[in-house]
């Protein structure tokens, strides 16, 4: 693989981490506002109103797009990402509502490590044993954040939900693969319409409502950036780096999370957060030293 082309894959796998990390501490803070399956809803609808209107931007300059189509070997793992999707983020906002943001984004972390299991069990995507390494340092990072204390880690029902959400996303990601020969935008059109519009109709027929109109544009704007927008470059990254490589830099995620819930909520980290920080800083680094990248300079040394 051509080493620009894996560099590329790192920067697309961060940045998406990097956008996605805003949907926790922001969803945490407009869920005051706007019921859990609601707020679940209307963040893949912003999610695919934003991508809509980049379909239509694109149609309009005449932009050939890619291949749309799915085939009926795809279908399969269409309708299960499509379904993951709609229970992921319902469960992460229940979840949400009972835990604290900081916490929430590091039991995100999980996600990465079903994905990567996944993709190595089931879906036989090679991991070597320098990846081996890199998830052992993310695992090791997880767990030490999650056991550092009652006051701010506790098995409770929203750590449980939390973590349900991350093993069903885990699954999504992979079903995600499998597709992303497809047009990324047309995956998030998906998302946006069947997953959006499936938690909003639930929402209403629970009786749900929000509370005000500002919250509901501004969770279409988070849906818009952290859904819409990450799951784009993500499903790119994918392609390049394939989904454990990826997920790996989607482990950067809950940092990137939780370094903003404690700017936001102005909660002051404790010791192991920077050691955890470490764990997986040094787990990323083994991850992309297995790429071409560096295999390429360990030869020429």
């Amino acid at each position: 693989m051509d080493n620009s082309r894996v560099k590329r894959g790192i920067s697309l796998a961060v940045l998406s981490a990097m956008l996605y990390a805003l949907s926790t501490p922001f969803s945490k803070i407009l869920l005051e506002h706007i019921p859990s399956t609601m707020m679940a809803g209307l963040l893949y609808i912003g999610a695919g109103i934003g991508m809509g209107a980049v379909a239509l931007f694109r149609k309009g300059t005449g932009k050939n797009s890619e291949d749309r189509s799915f085939t009926k070997a795809e279908l399969p793992y269409v309708i299960l990402m499509i379904l993951l999707d709609i229970a992921a983020p319902i469960s992460l906002m229940f979840g949400l509502k009972m835990t604290s943001a900081a916490n929430a984004s590091l039991l995100n972390n999980f996600e990465y490590v079903a994905t990567a299991l996944i993709a190595f069990f089931i879906f036989r995507e090679k991991i070597s044993p320098r990846l081996w390494l890199g998830i052992i340092m993310t695992v090791s990072a997880c767990v030490i954040l999650s056991f550092e204390g009652g006051s701010s880690f506790g098995f409770s029902k929203g750590s449980a939900l939390v973590l349900l959400s991350a093993v069903f996303w885990g699954i999504e990601n992979n079903c995600t693969r499998a597709i992303s020969g497809k047009d990324p935008m047309i995956i998030v059109l998906l998302k946006g319409i069947f997953c959006g519009g499936t938690s909003f109709l639930l929402a209403v027929f629970m009786g749900e409502k929000a509370e005000n109109l500002w919250s509901v544009f501004l969770a279409l704007l988070l849906g818009l950036v952290s859904y819409g927008l990450s799951i784009f470059v993500f499903v790119y990254a994918q392609r390049i780096l394939g989904a454990a490589r990826t997920s790996v830099y989607s482990g950067l995620t809950p940092f990137f999370g939780t370094a903003l819930s404690l700017l936001l909520f102005f909660e002051i980290p404790k010791p192991r957060f920077f050691v955890a920080l470490g764990f997986t800083i040094l787990g990323a680094w083994l991850s992309s030293g297995d790429t071409p990248i560096f295999k390429k300079k360990n030869k020429e040394n």
